[in-house]
């Protein structure tokens, strides 16, 4: 290994800011007087949490355009496509802390932890996203997923809280062991845990048919730990639950930056270091995106909880997702990387929304207290209403196009018979976002108003609801950026 000079770790900068941050509030926190000023520490934690988090967003930014770097031989890369997605993490992880402050006034979430384990997930996803190997990977997989067993029963008194965490930990586990055993046999049949070794001796097979046997059965086992990570059918057991027992901004962490982390691998696991062997991913990813489309549609009807609801709809996302992987095509990593940028902004939406939804300061979840809250409360409702239209994919707001792009894809990789199932799972899902919108407007209103929404959860709707609402009209800047990660990365 050749030797690492100090200037070498400039790529690193983002993620070694999170982790000393992260390590340097857990210090403060530990020897500071619980006692006298424990609100003022955990409310000092937040603050350096959020600056962190801006500031690496501002490197990463600054650095996103600069030549590809790759760290302690190949192991760690930094290319535009990396870049992209941890600007993606970043702003996730930036918005559920910011959501939590309000958690944090009414002493729902006081504990000093809470702010460096969203610093460690963050940067063990950012790790994740830039490895180049399968140990750094492994790694930064462990390192995201420890935090977020613990961010999920971060509510000890909450007997909800406490299963989410039980069980997300239990299914974790098992997705991180099949992943594990698919890294060992694709290690045992190459030689080499490098990803460009990987793909270039993969690459030596004379047709894309005659790949080894144990390969394949490593990629499958590989693929179903991360269908794991990002809940699609059949892997998806864990998520109505743990979304429902979660935090609400952590529930929001793990339907947007922890997906995204997920998404990011199984693209450059299948575009770039096993591109050869298409036929056999791709039967996989067809399978797993039809399975999350139809489950998805079809489990959120009987809903009467708006975060299980949420949770059977985030499967159904990821399917669409999937669609657009499935192409295999440049068309369909630019359908993938514009449907994870726009679900994440609608996501922030939909889960301030539900943060929003509190009588007499506790949280309500259930769908028929929304029953004409349009009287009461107009602007809400407004906002609600358009975040649902556009999850559902009405023209023309920002969800349509969404969902357009990775049809777009699909349709011109030839899987007519899986747009078309896409395009039905959609009319069916519109079925459940629009009867929230009709108990809204026309259900009798026989509730009183929630409470007042606070300033911060007031300007997050603003934003994903004017970003979801008039983001059509500007479309130029977003799309030069996706298709110069795309063509960078390919």
């Amino acid at each position: 290994m050749s030797k690492v000079t100090l200037s070498d770790l400039l790529p690193l900068l983002p993620e070694i800011i999170l982790i000393i941050g992260a390590i340097l509030i857990l210090m403060y926190g530990v020897f500071s007087s619980r006692e006298k000023a424990r609100l003022n520490e955990i409310a000092m934690g937040f603050s350096l949490a959020l600056i962190l988090l801006i500031f690496s967003m501002t490197i990463l930014s600054w650095s996103s355009g600069s030549i590809e770097s790759e760290l302690f031989d190949g192991a760690f890369v930094l290319d535009m496509f990396s870049s992209f997605v941890k600007c993606l993490i970043l702003f996730s992880s930036f918005f559920c802390l910011l959501m939590s402050v309000d958690l944090f006034k009414s002493e729902e979430l006081s504990n000093f932890e809470y702010p460096v384990l969203i610093l460690f997930s963050t940067a063990g996803m950012m790790m994740v996203v830039s490895s180049g190997n399968f140990i750094s990977l492994y790694m930064g997989m462990e390192i995201q997923s420890l935090s977020l067993y613990i961010l999920a029963s971060i509510q000890r008194e909450s007997l909800r809280s406490t299963e989410a965490g039980l069980k997300y930990f239990v299914l974790g586990a098992l997705a991180s062991g099949m992943s594990l055993y698919g890294i060992s046999l694709i290690y045992g049949f190459t030689g080499s845990t490098n990803f460009s070794a990987i793909s270039r001796l993969a690459s030596e097979f004379h047709a894309p048919d005659e790949a080894s046997l144990g390969l394949v059965f490593g990629l499958i086992f590989l693929l179903a730990g991360l269908a794991f990570k990002i809940s699609a059918a059949p892997f998806h057991m864990w998520t109505p639950d743990v979304y429902m027992g979660a935090p609400t901004p952590v529930t929001f962490l793990f339907a947007t930056a922890s997906k995204i982390t997920s998404i990011a691998v199984l693209i450059r696991l299948t575009m770039s270091v096993f591109p050869v062997m298409i036929l056999q991913w791709q039967q996989i990813l067809i399978f797993l995106s039809l399975c999350s489309m139809i489950l998805g549609s079809f489990s959120a009807i009987g809903q009467n909880n708006i975060k299980r609801l949420v949770a059977y709809s985030s499967i159904g996302h990821a399917g669409f997702i999937l669609l657009g992987l499935s192409a295999g095509s440049q068309a369909g990593l630019i359908g993938v990387l514009v449907y994870m940028s726009i679900y994440t902004f609608m996501a922030l939406g939909i889960f301030s929304c539900i943060l929003a939804m509190r009588r007499g300061g506790e949280a309500v979840e259930s769908i028929n207290t929304l029953s004409g809250i349009a009287k009461h409360e107009p602007m809400f409702a407004f906002l609600f209403a358009t975040l649902l239209f556009s999850l559902a994919g009405i023209p023309p707001l920002l969800g349509f196009f969404a969902k357009f792009y990775v049809l777009l894809a699909a349709v011109g990789s030839h899987l007519y018979g899986l747009a078309l199932v896409a395009v039905l799972s959609s009319v069916v899902s519109a079925f459940y976002y629009l009867r929230i919108v009709k108990i809204m407007y026309f259900d009798e209103a026989n509730q009183e108003s929630f409470d007042p929404i606070s300033s911060i959860i007031h300007v997050i709707l603003l934003i994903s609801g004017g970003i979801s609402l008039f983001g059509f009209a500007f479309p130029r800047p977003f799309m030069y950026i996706v298709k110069t990660v795309v063509l960078s990365f390919l």
